[in-house]
């Protein structure tokens, strides 16, 4: 095994460059390889050492490069190979970014591992277009929950979720959009305000506003398409656009 032989795991933010930490930076700029996913800025790629090997091992909708296991092996193999290994992830490594079964396979192969926290798109794209995911008299909580299960099924938390005044984020959730917005009609939710924020952070973001009962035209009428986040909650009519009899898809 090479003498410097280790693993960073970088969140890169939810998209915006300028979103990435400066310890993110740093690790980049010592890289001997750097391995990252479809969703990560590859403008983030100049920062890592010229001479350093690029590798995307991303998994998008229906479009898988490498599997889990094969991502896991390349690491390891590169850590021992060149050295360091930047393994760059979209958002946060450890929200639905499967950085913890990384981590434990690097630490399976006896290679060091470091984590560089991101900024989730689960908290910040919210936030980016002014809705709070938490307002003092308005939403006390926040759930962020994956759309779909490994399994392709609705994940049981948002049928949970639904009975809560919580704000509800929705990640990799907009195929399941329909069932969603019917698990919160069943709970009488149907006025209850809702987004849809596609590319946020990027120049093309969109977001669609509306409520349970009309996202789903409005989503559609505009062509929002993945990458996106659903955000259910009081909290949405916050954003300076929202109301209540007019709800329709903006470019930001």
């Amino acid at each position: 095994m090479n003498f410097y032989s280790k693993i960073t795991l970088v969140g890169a933010g939810p998209g915006d460059t300028d979103l990435i930490s400066l310890k993110g930076l740093k690790a980049l700029a010592t890289a001997d390889v750097v391995l990252y996913d479809a969703l990560v800025n590859e403008g983030l790629l100049e920062y890592a050492p010229k001479e350093a090997l690029r590798v995307l091992v991303g998994k998008r909708a229906n479009r898988h490069t490498y599997s889990q296991q094969e991502i896991n092996e390349l690491m390891v193999a590169h850590a021992r190979s060149n050295g360091h290994v930047v393994r760059l992830k979209g958002g946060d490594p450890f929200v639905f970014g499967r950085g913890g079964e990384e981590l434990e396979y690097a630490a399976e192969h006896g290679i060091p591992t470091t984590v560089v926290p991101g900024i989730s798109s689960a908290i910040a794209l919210a936030g980016l277009q002014g809705i709070p995911l938490t307002h003092r008299g308005v939403s006390e909580s926040f759930w962020v929950i994956t759309g779909a299960t490994t399994a392709g099924i609705i994940s049981k938390d948002i049928y949970a979720a639904a009975k809560t005044d919580a704000t509800v984020v929705v990640l990799m959730g907009l195929n399941k959009l329909a069932e969603i917005v019917q698990i919160y009609q069943q709970e009488g939710r149907g006025d209850l305000p809702t987004a849809v924020i596609q590319n946020g952070s990027l120049p093309n973001e969109k977001i669609a506003l509306g409520t349970v009962d009309t996202i789903v035209a409005s989503v559609r009428e505009q062509h929002i398409s993945a990458p996106a986040v659903i955000v259910l909650g009081e909290v949405v009519a916050k954003h300076e656009h929202f109301s209540s009899r007019q709800h329709k898809a903006i470019a930001v």
